[in-house]
């Protein structure tokens, strides 16, 4: 086959077929009608010999031969975007783009407002959409459907690329009048308080939590349950706003990220206790698809990212001091600083 009488352009097609196995959200993805997908389509049956995608009762699937070509394609069209994109820059004061970033609760709360910021001063047309854990799947990642994912992963495939934002601790969040305040704040204190569990950092569709399941309640009662030591959870939420805005009842103690509580640090009715015992920090990370690796768009993102993380942290550098492990753990509040 003379490789130039081929229409380069099919192999996109194919592509992004391949990835949404449907005519209409393709042309919708390249922006083109779906006549003219449908027209890509029976060109790339010809082309391939092959019908690469049939129609059954779960929608449109792809043949064996197209499951051979997909991973082909994608790195054929990543090495020439990054021929492409090697003399290319990013325009950002002119780029209508929309980003697509997937950021938990926590980073949506405590690093989202600050990139919209910057975003907006640099890039004034460009869109940004943010996504939920829930919404996404490493599967959008791994193609590219979603230009970012900020979270604190406990697995991620080897193929993504990914930068470490912050190593982030833990404190206490509760209301100034909670009745354990009138004694030292030590672990039995603590134990006997009411607590407020929350999480949501995998991907996927949440379920509901069982209590009694250590092992997935995360961190904290990891931490607790090595001591031989269990909290008392009253309510079980899904976004670090509402557990912060749950601290305020008089009685309950939300243990959550350092700058997730850094957040509240002008409410007078709540202050921040460091945890009476040890709770392993984690890493807030940023992944991305290595198929993305070269355009130059991300890379302006992904520059931009970081420096806004950068930026958080040196903010929060005197606030998050005595909560790390190695300064020792004082037990203070934010009145006594």
């Amino acid at each position: 086959m003379d490789i130039s009488r081929v229409d380069l352009n099919l192999l996109v097609y194919l592509d992004v077929l391949l990835r949404e196995k449907n005519v209409t959200k393709s042309a919708n993805h390249l922006g083109i009608t779906q006549p003219a997908m449908s027209n890509g389509l029976r060109r790339l049956r010809d082309l391939f010999g092959d019908p690469l995608l049939v129609r059954t009762s779960e929608g449109m699937t792809a043949t064996e031969r197209a499951q051979e070509l997909q991973p082909l394609v994608r790195q054929v069209l990543a090495e020439i975007e990054k021929v492409v994109q090697a003399r290319a820059s990013f325009a950002a004061s002119e780029s209508q783009r929309v980003f697509r970033i997937m950021a938990s609760d926590y980073a949506e709360s405590c690093l989202m407002p600050r990139v919209l910021r910057r975003i907006r001063q640099e890039a004034p047309q460009v869109t940004l959409d943010v996504l939920t854990p829930s919404d996404v799947s490493f599967a959008d990642v791994e193609q590219g459907r979603l230009d970012m994912a900020i979270n604190r992963f406990d697995k991620i495939p080897q193929s993504f690329h990914q930068k470490t934002l912050w190593t982030e601790y833990f404190a206490c969040l509760m209301n100034v009048r909670n009745p354990i305040l009138k004694e030292p704040f030590t672990l039995d204190t603590y134990l006997a308080a009411s607590h407020i569990w929350v999480s949501k950092t995998g991907f996927g569709v949440g379920v509901g939590v069982n209590p009694k399941d250590v092992q997935r309640l995360g961190w904290v009662d990891e931490a607790l349950a090595l001591m031989g030591r269990k909290r008392r959870i009253s309510v079980f939420t899904r976004h670090y706003q509402v557990a912060m805005l749950l601290a305020e009842q008089h009685d309950l103690i939300a243990t959550l990220p350092c700058r997730a509580a850094w957040l509240q640090r002008d409410n007078a009715n709540l202050l921040v206790k460091v945890p009476p015992f040890d709770i392993p920090p984690f890493e807030l990370k940023m992944a991305w698809s290595p198929l993305l690796q070269h355009n130059a768009d991300h890379q302006w993102l992904r520059r931009l990212i970081v420096e806004v993380a950068q930026e958080v942290d040196e903010e929060f550098a005197d606030f998050g001091r005595p909560f790390e492990p190695e300064q020792g753990i004082p037990v203070i509040s934010r009145s006594d600083r």
